[in-house]
């Protein structure tokens, strides 16, 4: 019998679909396992992304130190974990209070936390806060708390746990981008740290992303185009604190293109975001 060779690319689509399937089972299977006894801490788990990590790496038999600022959510987070899995393969998360608009906590916190367990293996730096004004209308106060949340939170946090992540020879720091200021600067501190740091052991991720987009599938709230779902953001980061990835570029293919745009031909991109500002502008003013 002559195999039909019109039948040969889609039984190769379905034997790479197939094959990738397997891939990405084993790889999140394989993820799962090294993350079995790390201590792991989670600055804002109390968010989108922060409960998809929280719920991930906890499976995975990681020992969790979840933060955040309210402690009625973090103990909420808490009982939905504990419900939910084997705890003779799981540990029991430790919860600390948790607010970078507080700076003159950051040494009682850090201290919390590496008292927790005595170390920490794996720092995710996931808090934010984002903003949405004209340039005219932010204060000089609203500057500085977006700095503090932004910015000094996470680098007075990392500089607190470094001697710990010296001793352990094992730390990833995975990072929320946005566009805010205060992350460009954020990310410029990592990318700087990483190099200090290296010689120890110690390796820095980062993890450029869009939107986060955390309405309900079937919820008649409008989604956003370019988004990124916190699901797949966890997966993401519990990939690159496994695979040790210095810089990681999380978005659909139109946001990646301008990323290359903003080396290769900035002027252009420039002009396609103005534009874009200026459309979303009008789109406000109809509504």
């Amino acid at each position: 019998m002559v195999f039909p060779s019109v039948m040969a690319l889609p039984l190769l689509i379905v034997l790479a679909a197939g094959l990738y399937y397997i891939y990405n089972e084993v790889m999140q299977y394989m993820s799962k396992s090294l993350v079995r006894n790390k201590v792991v801490v989670i600055t804002d788990a109390v968010s989108g992304v922060g409960n998809e990590c929280a719920h991930l790496f906890h499976k995975g038999g990681a020992r969790l130190i979840l933060c955040g600022d309210n402690w009625d959510k973090l103990e909420s987070l808490y009982d939905s974990l504990i419900n939910e899995a084997d705890p003779s393969e799981t540990f029991a998360p430790k919860l600390v209070i948790l607010d970078f608009s507080d700076m003159e906590s950051m040494e009682d916190v850090t201290t919390e936390m590496v008292d927790s367990y005595g170390c920490v293996d794996v720092l995710i730096c996931n808090s934010s806060m984002k903003l949405k004004a004209p340039v005219q209308s932010i204060s000089l106060e609203l500057d500085r708390n977006i700095m503090d949340i932004n910015y000094f939170g996470p680098t007075t946090l990392t500089k607190g746990g470094v001697a710990c992540f010296q001793q352990k020879d094992r730390c990833v720091l995975s990072l929320h981008q946005s566009d805010a200021a205060s992350k460009h600067a954020v990310q410029a501190f990592f990318d700087c740290l990483r190099a200090e740091v290296e010689e120890y052991g110690i390796t820095v991720s980062t993890i450029s992303h869009t939107f986060i987009d955390s309405t309900v599938p079937s919820s008649p709230e409008k989604h956003l185009a370019h988004g990124v779902r916190p699901s797949v953001l966890a997966d993401e980061i519990m990939r690159t604190v496994n695979r040790k990835r210095k810089e990681v570029v999380l978005s659909h293919p139109i946001p990646r293109v301008a990323v290359h745009l903003r080396s290769l031909l900035p002027s252009f991109l420039f002009a396609v975001l103005g534009a874009g500002v200026k459309d979303s502008v009008l789109a406000e003013q109809m509504e």
